[in-house]
Formats: structure tokens, sequence, C-alpha cells
């Protein structure tokens, strides 16, 4: 495995991954686990956030991408610092959000960030379950008319969301699985 993945994963378990059979976690989908993944203190976390941005910005260097982005906020800190090491490697990828609602003044925009119509994108999210806030993000920016080349998770729980994206946008890929962090927990 890649040391920059396994210093990822490590930082994962330690400050985002938590385990608790005894009294499972209530999800965003309504439903129960004993598996509770919350990437924000690893997301917002210096070397975190630099480790997300060095990797996956080794995944999309290739693909001609205008900008990354995805639903506020999980999505906000992932492409923020692909944005910036882009811009230390010599390939600047802009970065842009997604509101979960649109605003009611000024541009009145659900999509903002430094992006036009007809740009190429990839979504990013740093969780997926069952995909629904993923789902969201892709309509948003179609509907703002980006074309979205690829959909990257942080960490997939491996419970049928990644599926469900691949219904809107063919290409998903994990950055880290499930399966992945509970090895050696």
């Amino acid at each position: 495995m890649d040391s920059k993945k396994e210093r990822l994963i490590n930082i994962l378990k330690a400050k985002s991954y938590h385990y608790r059979p005894e009294a499972p976690f209530k999800l965003v989908s309504g439903r129960e686990s004993p598996y509770y993944i919350n990437c924000k203190p690893t997301t917002y976390n210096a070397e975190g956030m630099f480790l997300i941005g060095e990797i996956i910005y080794e995944m999309v260097k290739d693909l001609q991408i205008q900008a990354i982005g995805g639903l506020t906020m999980g999505a906000d800190p992932i492409a923020h610092a692909v944005s910036m090491v882009s811009l230390v490697k010599g390939r600047p990828i802009n970065s842009f959000s997604v509101r979960k609602q649109q605003k009611e003044h000024g541009m009145i925009k659900l999509v903002d960030g430094d992006v036009q119509p007809g740009d190429r994108v990839v979504i990013v999210e740093d969780v997926v379950t069952t995909g629904s806030s993923t789902l969201q993000a892709i309509d948003a920016a179609q509907n703002f008319g980006l074309e979205i080349v690829e959909v990257i998770t942080l960490v997939d729980r491996e419970e049928g969301g990644k599926k469900a994206i691949e219904e809107k946008v063919p290409k998903v890929e994990a950055v880290i699985t499930l399966s992945e962090l509970q090895q050696n927990s």
C-alpha cells in the first residue's frame, strides 16, 4: 500500500472511525450502524488535508478537469486540498461547493465557486453510505451545466452507495473503504 494512503488510514482510524456495537450510531439515512465515520476531524487536520490533496490530485491530474467539488460541508475541505495541491504541482484545478439549499439573496446560486457551465469536474464526498448526498450534488452540478467526469469518495462504507452513484456517473472511486479501516482495528 502506498505510504501516503497508509498514513491517511492511520489518521482516519485515530480521528474519524468509531466502532460501538453495544450502542449503534444513527446515520443520516436513518439506519443504525455499529460503525460511524466522521471524516471532518481528518479532513480539517493539517496533515490529513495535505495527504487527501496529494492522493486525490494524483487520481485526477490527467482527467483534464477545470474544477473539483461537492456538497458542502463534507466535500469542501477535500476540494480545497486538491485545488491547492494542483496549483503547487503546476496544473491548477479550481474548487466549488454545492449548497444544500439555494441561496435566497445575491446571485441565488446552488453551485458556488470558480466554475462555469460546460466545465469538466470531479465530484468529491467525504463518506458514502447510501449515496444520497452525492446524488444531490450530482443533480445540482448537472443542472448548473457542469460535465461530471468522475466521483471520488474519501471513504466508501460499502453499503450500496457506490452502486447508486454509478447509475448517474459511471466512474466512481473510493480512496479508502470501510474494509480497509476495519483491518487491524
